[in-house]
C-alpha cells in the first residue's frame, strides 16, 4: 500500500509542478520569476515578522552539536539544506520517536513500519499575502484537533501521510495528502498520547511551496506554521 501511496504522492507532485508552470505562464510571470519571489518574501519574513520578530538561522551543522534543539530565546531556526525548510522546535515533547514506536522490541529489522494517528493544533500563515488561512490553534474542543495516518518506515527513514480529519483537510480538499512540511519534525520529536502524558510538542515552520500543500505548489507560495503533535487513537 506504501508504494502505492508513494506513486500517488509523485504523481500529484507532478501534477502541481506543471500546474505551477501552467499557471506562471498563463500570467505572464515564469516560474523561475515566482521562485525568485518566493525567496524574497521568506527572506523578508526572517528579517522581522509579527509571530516571532526577527529570525536567527543556524546551520543544520550548529543545530547537530546543540543535541537537535534550538535556542528559542534566541529565536533561532535551523535551515535544512536539501529541502530549505526552517524550523523551531518550541517543545521537543515528551514519549516516542515514531523510529521507536517502529520497533517496540529490541530487534533491529530495517523492514520495520509503524502507522500512527496524530492530533495537531496549528496555524497556517501565508507569507507572501501576509494572511492566516487557516487554523485550530484557539479551539480548545476536542473535536477541532486535526487527525493525520502516518506510515514510517526504518527503511529509507520515509513517511507518508494524508489527514482524516480537521481543517486542512476541508480547506485544502484537493488533497488530503500531509506536505511534506509537515512531516519533517517528526525525525527529531516526541510524541505523547495525550496532553496529560506531559509536555506536548510544538514546532514553527517556514515551508516553500516545494514542501507545502498542493495550494502552495501552484501558486510557489512560502507558508509559515507553528504545529503541535501527540499521539491521536
Amino acid at each position: 500500500m506504501n508504494r502505492k501511496f508513494l506513486k500517488s504522492a509523485a504523481l500529484l507532485m507532478a501534477m502541481v509542478i506543471c500546474a505551477a508552470v501552467f499557471t506562471s505562464c498563463k500570467n505572464g510571470e515564469t516560474y523561475a520569476k515566482m521562485k525568485e519571489r518566493e525567496r524574497n518574501a521568506i527572506e523578508g519574513f526572517i528579517s522581522w515578522n509579527h509571530f516571532t520578530g526577527r529570525i536567527n538561522v543556524i546551520t543544520e551543522d550548529t543545530f547537530n552539536a546543540q543535541g537537535q534543539t534550538t535556542n528559542t530565546d534566541k529565536n533561532e531556526f535551523v535551515r535544512f539544506e536539501k529541502d530549505g525548510i526552517y524550523m523551531q522546535i518550541v517543545r521537543k515533547g515528551v514519549g516516542y520517536t515514531m523510529y521507536e514506536l517502529s520497533a517496540p522490541d529490541a530487534q533491529y529489522n530495517p523492514d520495520s513500519t509503524t502507522t500512527q494517528t496524530i492530533c495537531c493544533r496549528f496555524l497556517e500563515y501565508d507569507i507572501e499575502n501576509a494572511d492566516t488561512t487557516c487554523t485550530n490553534m484557539y479551539q480548545t474542543q476536542n473535536a477541532y484537533v486535526d487527525k493525520m495516518q502516518c506510515t514510517y518506515t526504518r527503511l529509507g527513514k520515509s513517511y507518508t501521510a494524508w489527514f482524516t480529519a480537521g481543517k486542512m483537510k476541508e480547506y485544502h480538499s484537493s488533497s488530503s495528502v500531509v506536505p511534506s512540511g509537515w512531516l519533517k519534525p517528526l525525525d527529531y520529536i516526541r510524541l505523547a498520547k495525550s496532553e496529560g502524558s506531559g509536555e506536548v510538542a510544538k514546532v514553527r515552520l517556514i515551508v516553500p511551496h516545494s514542501s507545502g500543500t498542493a495550494n502552495a505548489g501552484v501558486y510557489v507560495l512560502p507558508f509559515y506554521y507553528e504545529i503541535t503533535y501527540q499521539l491521536g487513537k
